[in-house]
């Protein structure tokens, strides 16, 4: 559909039964050229738009208590970065902010896997391990990247 269309959404699911569009409408608002015979009012809106094919693949739920306390229940996404745009984006962890059970805003976690135009690197996956650091998958490089927080205040 473009360069800029369609984000790659987050979706909130707190009941059976719940319709995000697809095919018929993407991004809760952009109905898809090929299926678009039910209005993009009739699903439910996706709670936060990622960005335009930036392929969020893995997420998890923060349950650890090695980072910081604001960190716990936010959502870690792992984007394994487009292909099909014309300059690439995404290939980064993400982390959505939760706030009384609804995602307020998202914030870059990790990302260097892209430099410029050239992608080393492409997170897939994401685990919170028994420690509370997470582990990063990358199918690209091979590789798992472990991450931890230390506080350095003395």
């Amino acid at each position: 559909m473009g360069d800029d269309i369609p984000s790659d959404e987050l979706n909130h699911a707190p009941r059976a039964g719940m319709h995000f569009g697809f095919p018929y409408c993407h991004q809760g608002d952009t109905p898809d050229p090929g299926y678009a015979r039910r209005p993009c009012s009739e699903f439910t809106p996706p709670a936060v738009k990622l960005g335009p094919h930036v392929a969020a693949l893995g997420m998890r739920f923060y349950t650890g208590t090695q980072f910081p306390a604001e960190y716990r229940n936010n959502i870690f996404i792992a984007e394994h970065g487009s292909w099909n745009r014309g300059s690439k984006i995404g290939y980064r962890v993400k982390r959505v902010i939760v706030e009384g059970g609804k995602a307020v805003r998202q914030v870059v976690f990790a990302e260097g896997w892209l430099q410029g135009e050239s992608a080393w690197g492409r997170p897939a996956d994401i685990e919170v391990m028994a420690d509370g650091s997470l582990l990063v998958a990358d199918d690209h490089a091979g590789a798992i990247y472990r991450i931890s927080y230390r506080n350095q205040t003395r």
